[in-house]
This record gives structure tokens, sequence and C-alpha cells, in this order.
């Protein structure tokens, strides 16, 4: 049940019959302090300015048109025109009683489901994924998820570069170590030591460079020889690729990469179909597209280069035969590109020219979900001791093993292979949740102690409250079946809880709206912080058995909610820790 949604329909519904424009909004919050009731109205201002009223008059015609008799204990007038919704705690109860007896939680499948493309991790395949692909992964990964769970049917997309000046340098390489019998796939086993060789021989060797160069021109006319050296070389970067993503516990899988190549046969048609619409100019021998919108204040113009001087072709080209794809092969409503701040204005360009261009339809919704970078504590992007970048799955390793320590230096009795699992838990989650638990566009510290703390908002601390709470009921020895009384929300505690529990939904939308996973966080933090009041004030396994039943409900509710949610953000859970 999403009791905003609810409240907004009722309200919005109400202020359209005293008088307010269809349009008319009732902006539905939850309420910041207990005394202003569970949920406020904002709206009611808005349309009595629009409406040239006194917004209490206005906020008085919108309840006197209003019945929420039927889950409120009171609804009142509060300041200039708020209006303050008090909930009845037999409604909680009931809305509880409904959300134990599902397997969603009851949360419904959304009505009207979309198709969304989701652009999301995207690495470099000439080498190891790094410390700078974790955010696009983890976040674009959370999202998916969440809106998976809702009911729209998303098509991932892995974008990864495997395409370009670069791979004739590589190519090149792999071509002198095949000539001295050397096994590819062994050089290739550590693709940041291959990079670096082939770069070396690039800088230092003249005709290393120019036979890199034929090679890339070689690969994309077709050569098939090329091509085979290629396709050898990008199967074996994926498999590294695949290797982190099982690590890191996402979803993507090798059916989900959409490289750069898909679309090499695209991109001279784009440009054929900008230049028949009269859009492209020719600028120094490239052809661009300039478009007043990103005029600066001397009038002069960024402009869209779609193909270089000499005919090559650019990200920009690749990324609009990618938004045409996605329209109309895919069939996209909307389509979320999780990549990094820095391509912002690329994006803004990107997208409008696409809609310029009639690649898109009007109503599908293209959004940039940027974040921010990764750093270390010298405020610099994040890189390893040795002052390399850190490759991910160098990090998530030494992330493991922190945990190890860790869990085993409180636990010396568990056994080795419960440790190493719980190590391999909690480390990967710490890793995750560190990301996912900061605002999306905000560059974040990354710091070990921090994410590993067993306090404050981190996985270690979700991960134990959960294992807690599960052990709670694993405690009272009752056949969870026979728990079928009422669940009673009478003290403020578990008033509290039960408010916090109706209220995943509503952290599952912004989720699923805004791409930013950090309220879902935040959401399950405050439950998990709820819980303790709750567990100190309201005893369980000692209480009456009415009272007693009806908190192991509350137990029960707590433990399915936070393991749904974290399995939303690519969290497993552990029973015991």
């Amino acid at each position: 049940m999403n009791i905003q949604t609810l409240l907004n329909q009722r309200i919005q519904a109400a202020m359209v019959a005293a008088g307010a424009p269809d349009t008319a909004q009732a902006l539905v919050r939850q309420s910041a302090k207990i005394q202003f009731g569970d949920y406020q109205a904002n709206g009611i201002m808005g349309a009595a300015k629009a409406l040239k009223m006194n917004p209490r008059d206005f906020a008085q015609a919108t309840l006197d048109k209003l019945d929420l008799s039927d889950l409120t204990d009171k609804v009142e007038i509060a300041g200039p025109g708020f209006i303050n919704i008090f909930l009845k705690n037999a409604w909680l109860g009931a809305e509880l009683k409904q959300l134990r007896t599902s397997e969603r939680l009851d949360i419904p499948v959304v009505e009207a489901p979309e198709t969304v493309v989701v652009d999301y991790s995207s690495p470099n395949l000439a080498k190891e994924m790094h410390v700078g692909h974790l955010r696009s992964t983890v976040i674009g990964d959370a999202v998916v998820r969440t809106l998976e769970f809702l009911g729209h049917h998303v098509v991932r997309q892995n974008h990864v570069g495997d395409w370009g000046t670069q791979f004739g340098m590589l190519l090149a390489y792999m071509e002198r170590l095949r000539a001295q019998d050397a096994k590819i796939s062994m050089a290739l086993s550590d693709l940041e030591s291959f990079y670096r060789a082939a770069k070396t021989c690039f800088d230092e060797d003249e005709a290393f460079a120019t036979r890199s160069r034929e090679l890339v021109v070689a690969l994309q006319s077709g050569d098939e020889e090329c091509l085979a050296l290629w396709d050898e070389f990008i199967n074996i970067s994926l498999t590294h690729c695949e290797e982190t993503y099982k690590m890191l516990g996402v979803s993507l899988e090798r059916q989900h990469v959409m490289p750069e190549s898909a679309y090499n046969d695209d991109l001279a048609n784009v440009v054929n179909e900008l230049k028949e619409q009269g859009m492209l100019q020719e600028s120094n021998g490239a052809q661009c597209v300039f478009m007043e919108e990103f005029a600066n204040k001397e009038g002069e113009i960024t402009p869209v280069i779609v193909q270089k001087t000499g005919g090559g072709f650019l990200y920009a080209t690749t990324d609009l035969a990618a938004v045409r794809f996605r329209q109309h092969t895919l069939n996209a409503n909307r389509v979320l590109y999780f990549v990094d701040a820095r391509q912002s204005l690329h994006f803004q360009q990107i997208f409008t020219l696409s809609r310029k261009a009639g690649f898109v339809k009007p109503e599908t919704q293209l959004e940039h979900m940027p974040f921010g970078t990764v750093m270390g504590s010298d405020g610099k992007p994040f890189k390893t001791r040795s002052g390399g970048v850190a490759k991910l799955s160098s990090l998530l390793e030494e992330a493991q093993e922190r945990a190890y320590q860790l869990v085993a230096s409180k636990n010396p009795e568990m056994s080795e292979e419960e440790l190493r699992n719980i190590g391999r838990v909690v480390g990967i989650a710490s890793v995750k949740y560190a990301d996912l638990s900061k605002n999306r566009t905000s560059d974040y510290v990354f710091n070990w102690d921090s994410m590993l703390s067993f306090e404050g908002n981190t996985a270690p601390y979700l991960l134990y409250a959960y294992s807690r709470v599960a052990s709670i009921v694993k405690r009272s020895e009752i056949d969870l079946a026979s728990l079928t009384g009422d669940i009673s929300v009478e003290e403020p505690q578990e008033r509290a809880l039960a408010m916090k529990l109706c209220q995943f939904e509503e952290a599952i939308q912004q989720v699923a709206n805004d791409g930013m996973p950090h309220f879902l966080c935040s959401y399950l933090y405050d439950l998990a912080g709820t819980f303790m009041t709750f567990y100190e004030a309201c005893p369980i396994l000692n209480a009456e058995d009415d009272v007693k039943h009806s908190r192991l409900q509350l137990a029960l509710n707590t433990a399915s909610t936070l393991k749904l949610g974290l399995s939303l953000l690519g969290i497993e859970t552990l029973e015991r820790m």
C-alpha cells in the first residue's frame, strides 16, 4: 500500500470538487514532526493562490469534500493552510496484517508497465574494470532490480567500449605475440599489463604504431583476419568483466552486452539522415550540428560533431545510433543512462538532437542519471597505494578479506567455511552499500573503516540488524503459520514501527522515479533503528500471548522488509553473523 499515493488521489479529488483546476496537486508528504500528524498536504496554498482565495478558506472547502474516515482519526488545518493527517491505529494494524501474508509485502505490480532501457556499467574492454566503473554498475543494477520488481519490462544495455583507435594498438600487439608463438590467452590474463605493454610498443616503435593504424582501418573495413583477432580479444575481456560482475553480485550477463561496434553499420545512416534534414554544417572539414540551445553568452555554440575530417565517426554518432535502436527496435518508453556527471553536456546535446531529428518519439523519456566520483582520503579520485587506478576485482577481494578478519576476530568459535562466507557477503555488501547509500550526484570518500563499521548507515549494521530480528523470531519457537491474530499498534514504539513498515513502497517508488537508491538505503537504516527502539521498549518473547503474537508479527514484517529491501539493492542477507 502506497499511503502517499492514496492520500494524494483523494485530497486532489476533493480539491477539484472544491473548485481547483484538474492540474492542482495535493503535494502530500510524510510529516517531519509527530505533532503535525503522519502526513501533510502542502498543495492547498498554491491552488488557493490560483483561485485568489484565502488558503485556510480553501483548505476548509477541500475538507468539506473530503472523506478519509476509513483510515484517519483526525484531519486538521494548520498554519496558513496545511492539512495534517493522523492515521488510525486499527487501519495501520490491518495494513500490516495484509503485508504479513503477501510475498510481495502488499506492493502491487504497476498497472501500466513501461519498457525501460537502462544503460549502465559500460566498461572499456581495452582494460580491466576499475573503481571508476563501480558507481554506474551498482547504482544501475539497484535501479534495474527495483523497476523489474515493480513490474516494468527492463532491457539491460551494457554499452561497452570495444571499438576505436586503441584497439588497433592492442591487435598489433596480439599479432606480434602470435608471431612469437606466445599464448594470447595467457598474455591477456592480466589486461592491465597487456595494455601497458602494447602502449609502450606504440609509443616507442614507429613501425608498430603504423601497423596499429593500419589494423584500425582493416578492423573498421571488416577484414576477416583482423575481426577474428579482435573477437578473441573481446571474448577474453568480457570474461574478465563477467568474473567481476559475479563477485559483485550484479545481474549483468553476456546477453546484455550491446557494444559500440554493434552500431557501426548504422553510423553512416545517422549522418545521412541529419544531412537530409538540413541539420549538418561543415566546420573545418568535419560534419557538425549547431543548436541554438547550446550557445554561450557570446553566442558561440558548442557543436555536436558527428563525422570527423576524413570520414571517421565519434562517440556522439554512436550514441545517436543507440537512441534510434532503443526507440525503434526496443520500443523504449524510458531510457536511463547511468554515466558520470562529466558527460552531462554530451547527453544534453544528444537528447536534444535526437528529439529535433525525430530519432525518438516526443513522449519517450531520455534521462541522464549522472553520478559523482569515488574519492580517496586526499580528496582526489581514488587510487591504489602505488598511485595506480584501483582494479575493481582487487578491491572486492580486499573487501572480502578485511570483512573476514573482522568477523573472525568477533566469532572465533565459527567454522572457517562459515567465516569465509560471512566475509564474502559482508565485504561485497560493504563496498556496494557505501556507494548506494550516498546521494548519486555527490562525490564520496572511499574509506575501509567507515564502510566496514557496525555503527551508522552501513551494510554491516543493516546485515546485523536483519540477523538479529531473524534470531528473535527463531528464539520464539512459535509456528509462524499460527500467527493469525490482530496486530496491535497502541504503544508509541509499536505505532512508529508500523508507520515505517507501511512506508516501504514509497521508498521503492522514489528509487524507480529518480534513479536514486540512497532513498531506499535511508529507509532501511531508519527501519532498523525504529525496530531497535521498539525492541528495547516493547518486550516480545516475555509478553502475554496476544501481545507476543502481535509483536512477533511486527518483527516478521521488519525482517521481510529488510530482506526484500536489501535484495533490491543487490545485497545478500545472512541469518547469522
